[in-house]
């Protein structure tokens, strides 16, 4: 029955990238970025729908009123990265658009990376680590400046749920250097839509948003701690069954 749900997911996420995905390029080339950005966010509604209908994934989010304020407001969002499913789910929760920081390789899938192409996001040459950090600083203080929160993985790939990768710092240098805050995030999305293999099983996910954490006069490493320290303590609060 997993099976039979996760072919029809793929199939529901085919069928409606493609039409979303012309309307976005279309789109892009008369309006401002914001509206271009809640274009792509209304795809990612559609397909949030068809995994509780179709997966029977129930999604439990804790801690919304953790999330900046205003329409001027900053944040610089690091998250844990399990599977697909918080990349689409993310954005929907969210009251700013979002840029991510991600592989340029990406924008080479067709319609999806297209669209991607046209979102003003950060994407990064990881063979150049040091012209990699000096883009996501310019461009992310870019961003942040005109309300667009920035959201990064700090273990740089998706991790088999319970595991624990290397957190590394471009988020909190980022914060550091914009002085924005930043928003630790922990996702349970594993238990459900594993990393790796293409069944996905219904159950409950869930996200906690953590507390703010001011970046000004900070040290990178250290703020990266402390973000690290949160947001594993709160895996094992929202998934203690992969933590025995």
């Amino acid at each position: 029955m997993s099976l039979l749900r996760s072919v029809l997911h793929l199939l529901w996420m085919a069928i409606t990238v493609i039409p979303w995905a012309v309307v976005l390029l279309l789109v892009s080339m008369v309006a401002p970025r914001t509206t271009v950005w809640w274009v792509a966010v209304s795809w990612f509604r559609v397909v949030m729908w068809g995994t509780r209908v179709i997966l029977g994934v129930r999604m439990e989010v804790q801690g919304m009123d953790n999330l900046p304020l205003g329409r001027a407001s900053a944040a610089v969002l690091l998250s844990k990265h399990q599977s697909t499913l918080e990349t689409l789910w993310l954005p929907t929760l969210m009251t700013h658009p979002l840029a991510f920081v991600f592989k340029r390789e990406l924008l080479k899938i067709p319609f999806f990376g297209w669209s991607m192409a046209r979102l003003d996001m950060i994407h990064i040459d990881r063979e150049s680590r040091a012209a990699a950090m000096k883009h996501v600083i310019e461009q992310g203080c870019r961003l942040l400046s005109h309300g667009t929160w920035v959201i990064m993985f700090p273990e740089g790939t998706r991790m088999p749920r319970g595991d624990v990768g290397t957190y590394q710092t471009a988020g909190t240098r980022l914060a550091v250097e914009s002085g924005a805050p930043v928003v630790p995030i922990a996702v349970a999305t594993a238990r459900c839509w594993p990393r790796e293999g293409f069944v996905k099983h219904p159950g409950v996910v869930r996200v906690s948003i953590g507390p703010l954490m001011p970046s000004q006069g900070r040290d990178p490493k250290a703020l990266m701690r402390e973000a690290q320290a949160w947001i594993e303590a709160e895996m094992r609060r929202i998934d203690p069954e992969a933590y025995p």
